[in-house]
Order: structure tokens, then sequence, then C-alpha cells
């Protein structure tokens, strides 16, 4: 169906004149800076994914860095935790309790002797029999605090201070993974499909936080809305397929009612008489595939027919 109206034409009593409206994307970076790079021009297509724009991140790129960096220093202190004692100072506490047992043997051969001196009548003394006995003793306790030394050394941190650096790792990639987010923020993808509608900031221009830098139109975002009447508004249905007509484009465009306004756009200020119901209208909303939503253009007039619709 192609339909052709001048300005002093009326519309056939079965079309309801409408435009096509469309939601825009407005594309912006959480951070302010310089714009370092604007990727695409106005008027162009774009797909998911591609670059659109590029703010300076000297500073975000600076903290990201020393984010990792501290990050790979608490992930060092676990490890050294976990270890224990370097193998060097494990050696010489290995080195220092065998020192202390082979004392410790002559200590317990001189104890003998020195005991069995003692019963030959007038061989020894008493008091070197105490002083080999008193040798003896402190040599024992020399190995057996080398040996818990060497234990200690050979466990590592205690539980309580490995779990601390456990939490300070987890610390430090939380805030790395924060650094990164704000470094990627300065740097934004095309999030859908579409049309580049505006760009508002040349390069080289300071970009406010949060002020949109580029301006999408994807197909699935454009629409047409009609108004009707209260009379017709029965006969119509969420999911109603439509026709719709746009001038110069013959044939018609297949539609389907997306949204149906709950309360009037216009009302009068008088309770409803019978003649001014017939001034109530309601919005509907009509969506199309996106190959069909392609062609079509914000602010383009268009006449509608609603199929079964009086």
């Amino acid at each position: 169906m192609f339909s052709v109206q001048t300005g002093c034409d009326k519309a056939p009593v079965d079309l309801v004149q409408g435009y096509v409206e469309g939601e825009y994307v407005y594309v912006a970076s959480p951070y302010g800076g310089a714009l370092a790079t604007l990727s695409v021009r106005r008027g162009t297509e774009v797909t998911a994914g591609d670059a659109l724009f590029a703010l300076e991140h000297i500073s975000e790129k600076a903290a990201r860095d020393e984010a990792e960096r501290k990050l790979s220093q608490a992930r060092a202190n676990l490890e050294d935790r976990r270890k224990g004692k370097r193998p060097s100072e494990i050696a010489s506490l290995r080195a220092q309790l065998q020192q202390a047992q082979a004392a410790l043997q002559l200590s317990l051969r001189e104890v003998a002797r020195q005991e069995g001196l003692a019963a030959v009548p007038g061989a020894a003394v008493e008091v070197e029999v105490d002083r080999a006995r008193s040798a003896r003793d402190q040599n024992q306790q020399r190995v057996s605090q080398l040996e818990a030394d060497l234990n200690t050394a050979l466990l590592g941190s205690r539980t309580d201070q490995v779990t601390a650096a456990e939490a300070e790792v987890r610390a430090k990639e939380a805030a790395l993974a924060k650094a990164e987010w704000d470094l990627a923020q300065k740097r934004q993808l095309a999030p859908k499909t579409g049309l580049v509608f505006d760009t508002l900031y040349r390069e080289g221009e300071w970009v406010p936080a949060g002020r949109p830098v580029v301006v999408l139109l994807p197909p699935d975002h454009i629409k047409v809305r009609v108004f009707v009447s209260q009379l017709r508004l029965g006969a119509i249905r969420l999911g109603d397929a439509v026709q719709v007509m746009v001038d110069g484009v013959q044939g018609s465009l297949p539609g389907t009612v997306s949204y149906i306004s709950p309360k009037a756009e216009y009302t009068p200020p008088m309770l409803y008489s019978q003649g001014s119901r017939d001034k109530l209208v309601f919005m509907v909303e009509v969506l199309f595939e996106q190959v069909v939503a392609m062609n079509l253009h914000p602010g383009q007039p268009v006449d509608v027919r609603f199929n079964g619709a009086p």
C-alpha cells in the first residue's frame, strides 16, 4: 500500500497519523579528561564493541601500574611467610645443633669418667664430678634449644600471620581490579550496533565527567508513535500487526504494537461529556524488525493502519 498526501488532503478514515521517534544511547565516561581520540564520525554505522572515543589516561595508567606492583609485593610477602627461614639460615641452625650434640657427647663421657674416678679413693674430688655434670646438663639444654629453633624455622610463620598476608593479597587484587576498571573507563566502546547520530566533542577538548561524547541510535530503538482516539482504542491489542506508510516509500512497512498508554494524553478540564469524549487520544507505540527500522528516521511523519481496527 502507498499513500501520498498533500497539505490540503485529509488522511483516509482507516489511517492514523503519527511520527517516527528514536531513543538515543548517550555514551559517556564516568571520569573527565581531554578527548584524545574520536574514532567515529557522525552519520556512520558502528558495530557493538567498536571503539568510539578515548580520553587521556596518564593518571589512571600510573595508578594501575602502582596497584600492580603493590600486588606483586604482597604476593611475595605471602610466599615468604609460608616458606619460613631461608635455606642458609636453616643450614646454620643445623650446624649449631651438630656442634651442641658433639659437645653433649663429650660431656656425657666426661661425667662417666669423673663418676668412675670418684669410686677410687683419692682419684677425684667431688667438685670435678659436679663440674662435669653441670657441663652435661648445659649441653643437653643447648641441644633442646637448637632442635626447637630448627623445627620453628622449618614451619614458617604463624597461622595468623599467614592469614593476614593472604588478606593483604586479596585487598591488593581488589585495588588492582578497581584501577584497571578506572583505566578501561577512559576508553569507551559501542554498547550496541547502530548509527552514530551525533558527536558532541572534538579531539583536544575537555570532557567533564559523565558528559556524553557520542550519541548512538540503534535500530531497535526506533519506533513509531501515534495517537488514537478512544473510539479506536478498544480494537487495538499489544502484539497486533500494523502497516506503516512513509512518504516517498512504495508500499507499507510491517510493524507490531508494543505499547498502549494507560491514560489519555489530552483530556479536557471538564467532565467527560458525549462531545468531549471525541477529544480523548491515547498514545500507541509501534516497533519494527531491525532491517525495517534502519530505513526510518526520527521526526518522519507516517500514516498507520491498524489491522482489524474500525
